[in-house]
C-alpha cells in the first residue's frame, strides 16, 4: 500500500533534489557501522537505535528503545531469535497498580571501541542491566543526549520503582507502585555517576512537606565539563492543588502512591503536577555539580498562576548557552510565545537572557546549538502556503542587530520543506534533517542533511553516500543492484527482499566531519496472535507476514548510524527501476524532539 509512496521518495525526490547539487563538489561519506549489509545500530534485545552525540575521538551516545518479546511459550525450549526481523515493542503503560517496567537503554560506541568498532555498547546507569538480560526487569528508565571530548557523558534517569504493600478491600492488587522521582539529569565520569538535582523537590506548606522529586535533564556539556539542560525551580499552580488534595482526607491512597498517580501522564500526555521550568547550568570539579538557573525571557507579573518554561540545549567551548524561553516579545504580554534564545556572562560574570528576535508570523522558534564562533543554528514554525511548517535557520551572536538568516535547501530559494539543525561544528558545518516530498497533505518523508555555511551548499545526505552504504553491491558484470536479503520462516520456506538504508536524521558531527544519526533499514515482519505474541511455525522459527504475492512484507526501522568522510568512493548514481516495488511499509519516526523534549512533552500552562 505505500511502496508507491517511499518509491517516489527513493527514485523521483531523492534523484531531482540530487542534480540539483551536482554542480558543487560534496563529500562522500560512507556508512561505517555496516555488517553484512545490516546496521549494527541497537543494543541487543531492543528494536530501535539513535545516536545523538559524537565527540573528537570518534566517541558516540545513543539511545536504544523499544524491548523485543524474546521469548514465546509456544516454541520448545522456550526462546527464539528475533534479531532478524520485526517484533513489536512492548507497550509501557503507567499504573500504579503494574510493575514499573523500562523501555529506553543509554548505549556507547566508538571508533576504537572495546566490543569491536562502533558497536553499540549498554552503559549502565542508576543499577540498570542490558536490555538483553531477561533475567532483570529494569524500572530504571535511561537516556544519553551529549558526550565531550573528555568522555564526560550527559543525559538523564528515572527513579528505580518502589512498591506498597496494597491494604485497602476495594481493590484486588497486592501493591502499588511508585518512584522517587520522574527524571533527573545525571553526568558519568567515568564509572562515576554524578546526579545533576534540581532545586525544586519538595512541596512545602505550613507544618507539611512533601517529597515530589521534581526533574530535571542534561542535555550538552562542553570541554570545560560545563553542563546545560533545564530543571524544576518551583510547582505550578494546579500541581500545588493536586499536592493539597493528595494530603487531604479526601484521598484514600498512602501519600506517596496518590503523588505517583498525579505525575504520571494520562491519555492526552498531560501530568497534574507539572513544574516551573528553567534552563539550567551545572558546573562539574571534581565529582561536585554546582547547578545554576539561567533567567526566564520574562518576568511574570505578581499573582501570575501560568507555568512558564525554557530549556538549555547546547552550549560552546566558551560558555554561551542556547535553547528556548517563554517571552513576552518587546515586552508585550500579549504576545506571549516560546523562542529561541541565548544566554551569555556579563562583565560580573552573570548570565544574562537574549531574545533572538522573531516577526509576527512566528509562532515559536527553537536554538538546538552554537559553536566555538558563537553561531547558533536553531528552527522557527510559521505558516508557509497555508500550512504550519518548521524552518532551519542560523544566528550570530556576535551581531545581533543582524537578523537571523533562512538558508536556502533545495532550491534557489527558500521551499516549504520543513527542516531542523541539530548540530554545527567549528567548520560552520550543520547537520540536521528536511522533509523531502512537497505532498500538502500527507506526511513528509525525511531525511539527513549537511549544509556549508560557508558555501551554502545544503545536501541530502542520502545523496552524498556510497552505493554499499545505500545497500547496493556490485555484480560480476560491474553493475550495481540492491543486495537481496534470504530469511527463512516458519514454514521452511527461503524468502527474499531488498536491502535499503535510508538516512533520515543527522543529530551531531565532529570537527573531522564524522556525523551521528539515524537511518532507516528494512526489515521482515512477523505474523502476530491476537495477543501480539510472534506465530511460530512447526520448524520452531517465526512466521513473517507475506504480501498477496506472497513475498515478505518489510518495514522500515529506525537504527544508529555513522558516517565518516571518504577519499576512496564515489557517491552512489544508479539510478532503479520503479517497477522493483518490493512490498514493505514505512514505520516509525525520524524526528527525536520527544527526547530532547523530555519531561516538557507533557507541560501545559495551567491556570486553574
Amino acid at each position: 500500500m505505500k511502496s508507491k509512496l517511499d518509491k517516489a521518495l527513493s527514485l523521483v525526490a531523492l534523484g531531482v533534489l540530487g542534480v540539483l547539487h551536482s554542480a558543487h563538489a560534496a563529500p562522500v561519506y560512507e556508512i561505517v557501522n555496516i555488517d553484512n549489509y545490516d546496521l549494527q545500530g541497537t543494543l541487543e534485545g531492543t528494536r530501535n537505535g539513535y545516536a545523538l552525540g559524537v565527540n573528537a575521538n570518534d566517541e558516540l551516545v545513543g539511545i536504544a528503545k523499544g524491548k523485543k518479546k524474546l521469548s514465546t511459550s509456544d516454541v520448545e525450549g522456550g526462546v527464539i531469535d528475533v534479531e532478524d526481523g520485526i517484533a513489536p515493542e512492548e507497550t509501557i503503560t503507567y499504573s500504579i497498580t503494574a510493575a514499573i517496567v523500562a523501555n529506553n537503554f543509554a548505549f556507547i560506541a566508538a571508533q576504537n571501541g572495546a566490543a569491536g568498532a562502533w558497536l553499540p555498547t549498554f552503559d549502565s546507569i542508576n543499577g540498570t542491566t542490558p536490555p538483553s538480560d531477561t533475567s532483570v526487569v529494569n524500572s530504571v528508565d535511561t537516556f544519553y543526549y551529549g558526550i565531550n571530548d573528555s568522555g564526560v557523558k550527559v543525559g538523564s534517569m528515572t527513579a528505580p520503582e518502589k512498591k506498597t504493600e496494597n491494604t485497602t478491600t476495594d481493590d484486588t492488587t497486592d501493591y502499588w507502585y511508585y518512584r522517587d522521582y520522574e527524571y533527573r539529569g545525571v553526568a558519568k565520569v567515568g564509572d562515576s555517576e554524578i546526579p545533576l538535582l534540581p532545586p525544586y523537590t519538595q512541596y512545602v506548606k505550613d507544618d507539611k512537606t512533601v517529597e515530589l522529586g521534581g526533574w530535571s535533564a542534561a542535555t550538552a556539556v562542553n570541554n570545560n565539563n560545563l553542563v546545560v539542560g533545564y530543571a524544576s525551580t518551583d510547582i505550578s499552580k494546579y500541581g500545588g492543588d493536586r499536592v493539597i488534595y493528595c494530603l487531604s482526607t479526601d484521598n484514600t491512597l498512602p501519600l506517596d502512591v496518590c503523588i505517583q498517580k498525579e505525575q504520571y501522564p494520562n491519555s492526552q500526555g498531560s501530568r497534574n503536577i507539572q513544574y516551573q521550568t528553567r534552563a539550567y547550568v551545572w558546573q562539574l570539579d571534581n565529582g561536585v555539580a554546582t547547578g545554576t538557573a539561567l533567567p526566564l525571557g520574562l518576568t511574570p507579573a505578581s499573582g501570575n498562576t501560568l507555568t512558564f518554561t525554557a530549556q538549555a540545549l547546547g552550549v560552546n567551548n566558551e560558555g554561551v548557552v542556547v535553547g528556548r524561553s517563554h517571552v513576552y516579545r518587546n515586552g508585550n504580554t500579549d504576545r506571549l510565545h516560546q523562542d529561541a534564545a541565548y544566554w551569555s556572562k556579563d562583565a560580573e560574570g552573570n548570565y544574562q537572557y537574549h531574545w533572538i528576535p522573531m516577526g509576527d508570523s512566528v509562532s515559536s522558534s527553537i536554538a538546538y546549538d552554537v559553536n566555538d564562533s558563537g553561531i547558533v543554528v536553531g528552527s522557527y514554525r510559521s505558516y508557509i502556503q497555508g500550512y504550519l511548517r518548521d524552518k532551519f535557520f542560523y544566528f550570530d551572536t556576535n551581531t545581533p542587530d543582524v537578523a537571523y538568516v533562512t538558508p536556502n535547501d533545495f532550491a534557489s530559494t527558500t521551499t516549504d520543506l520543513s527542516s531542523k539543525p541539530k548540530d554545527i561544528n567549528n567548520k560552520g558545518q550543520v547537520v540536521g534533517y528536511i522533509e523531502t516530498t512537497y505532498d500538502k497533505e500527507k506526511p513528509r518523508p525525511k531525511a539527513g542533511f549537511l549544509y556549508e555555511k560557508s558555501t551554502g551548499e545544503f545536501s541530502n545526505l542520502n545523496n552524498l553516500l556510497t552505493c554499499e552504504s545505500k545497500g547496493f553491491e556490485k555484480g560480476s558484470d560491474g553493475n550495481w543492484t540492491r543486495h537481496q536479503v534470504e530469511v527463512q520462516d516458519g514454514t521452511g520456506k527461503v524468502l527474499s527482499y531488498n536491502s535499503d538504508i535510508l538516512v533520515v536524521e543527522a543529530s551531531s558531527i565532529n570537527e573531522d566531519g564524522t556525523i551521528v544519526g539515524t537511518a532507516f533499514i528494512r526489515k521482515p515482519s512477523y505474523q502476530l496472535d491476537s495477543n501480539s505474541n510472534i506465530i511460530v511455525g512447526e520448524n520452531g522459527l517465526p512466521l513473517f507476514e507475506l504480501s498477496g504475492n506472497g513475498d515478505p512484507v518489510t518495514a522500515y526501522i529506525p537504527r544508529m548510524v555513522v558516517l565518516k568522510p571518504t577519499s576512496n568512493g564515489e557517491a552512489c548514481t544508479v539510478v532503479e527501476d520503479d517497477t522493483d516495488t518490493g512490498n514493505y511499509e514505512r514505520k516509525g519516526a525520524a524526528s527525536l524532539a520527544w527526547l530532547l523534549a523530555l519531561p516538557l512533552v507533557w507541560l501545559r500552562r495551567r491556570t486553574r
